[in-house]
């Protein structure tokens, strides 16, 4: 299996982690400059309302896409994080699993990474022991736009092609103002609200509602 290239997510959607299962890792752009309205901070949730997006504010979000993904600042000014977990309380307090995991991921939290990288890292290795995934987290040293790149002094031209599978920016919160969200294969299990099946969702809503078989779910 390739090695999976992806950009830092938060709380990634589901198909975020069906890519990477039997992947020989998982490899964190570091190197590219940050995006505005994508996962990378932000994320889809299910509530009593519908899809809600939760979105992690940066400092100077006006100059944010020069600044490369591993310097962007989170900013606390914004009372987000209170806003964030009480979102995710109103919304799945009432779930299976949510006491099972509620006092890990208000952990995280409460440590106020200084950086967006950082934080997404620490619910991304907390997420990878839920499911039990055992890929292996790598990091980029080096920006290429696409692949196979042409030229680089740390891979060769057959293992770019034959290793990397490059997922960066193929899963998109883009349905919030066109149409659904991203649709991927995975498989179908009991959500908190609504009578259709949402797809594109936070992997927290499945955690939430399957706890230690959501793995199972991932296809």
């Amino acid at each position: 299996m390739p090695i999976v290239l992806f950009e830092s997510q938060y709380h990634p959607p589901l198909p975020f982690f069906s890519e990477i299962i039997g992947a020989e890792a998982l490899r964190l752009e570091t190197q590219e400059h940050y995006h505005k309205q994508t996962y990378r901070n932000r994320c889809l949730i299910l509530t009593a309302q519908g899809v809600k997006p939760l979105t992690v504010p940066v400092v100077d979000g006006n100059r944010s896409e020069k600044v490369k993904i591993t310097d962007i600042e989170i900013d606390y000014r914004q009372n987000w994080v209170h806003q964030h977990w009480r979102t995710i309380q109103t919304a799945y307090g009432g779930t299976p699993y949510f006491e099972y995991y509620s006092d890990y991921l208000h952990d995280i939290y409460v440590q106020k990474h200084q950086r967006l990288f950082d934080l997404n890292l620490a619910f991304l290795r907390f997420y990878l022991r839920c499911l039990r995934l055992r890929t292996p987290v790598e990091f980029t040293t080096e920006y290429f736009s696409s692949y196979p790149a042409t030229t680089s002094p740390s891979y060769s031209v057959d293992q770019v092609a034959n290793e990397v599978k490059d997922c960066r920016d193929s899963l998109t919160p883009k349905a919030l103002v066109t149409s659904e969200p991203d649709r991927k294969s995975v498989q179908m299990y009991t959500q908190t609200f609504g009578k259709d099946f949402v797809s594109g969702l936070s992997i927290l809503d499945l955690l939430f509602m399957q706890g230690p078989a959501a793995g199972n779910f991932l296809v």
